[in-house]
């Protein structure tokens, strides 16, 4: 089981429709993330859906890429890093979606390790307070 998790509990305004098909929409992830993101790999049956792929480039060049290992239409989306990401390893993203027609809410979480000993915090900073504020943003702005 991983060491680290952040974790993001965040309500919305707008309905659960909506939220999840912005936050399963891989080029909208930007507001959520400081990183330039676009799909590589289209999903089986969705663009976005499992098997797509996603390559995030992080400031300072360093990129990753994402895969999406299951998902449920505004339910659940769980991704995995399967391409770069050093030092995070054994990373496993989960958005739990619920709501109504009229407000929605969001439970994030991300599991992983550190391949640095004792550096987890820091990357759990590092992970957690854009995303944070990004959903906030989110929340504020609509979508």
């Amino acid at each position: 089981m991983p060491a680290h998790r952040v974790e993001v509990v965040q309500n919305f305004p707008f309905s659960v429709d909506k939220l999840y098909a912005y936050l399963s929409d891989h080029e909208k992830l930007g507001i959520i993330l400081p990183a330039k993101i676009r799909r590589i790999k289209d999903g089986q049956g969705s663009v976005n859906g499992v098997g797509s792929v996603r390559k995030l480039t992080l400031p300072g060049g360093v990129s990753l890429e994402e895969t999406v290992t299951k998902a449920e239409t505004n339910r659940l989306v769980e991704y995995t890093i399967t391409r770069g990401g050093f030092p995070v390893k054994n990373h496993l993203g989960i958005m739990r979606f619920s709501g109504d027609a009229k407000s929605s809410h969001l439970h994030y979480t991300i599991d992983f390790d550190s391949a640095l000993p004792g550096s987890g915090w820091l990357l759990k900073l590092a992970l957690g307070s854009p995303i944070k504020a990004g959903l906030k943003k989110l929340a504020k702005q609509g979508v």
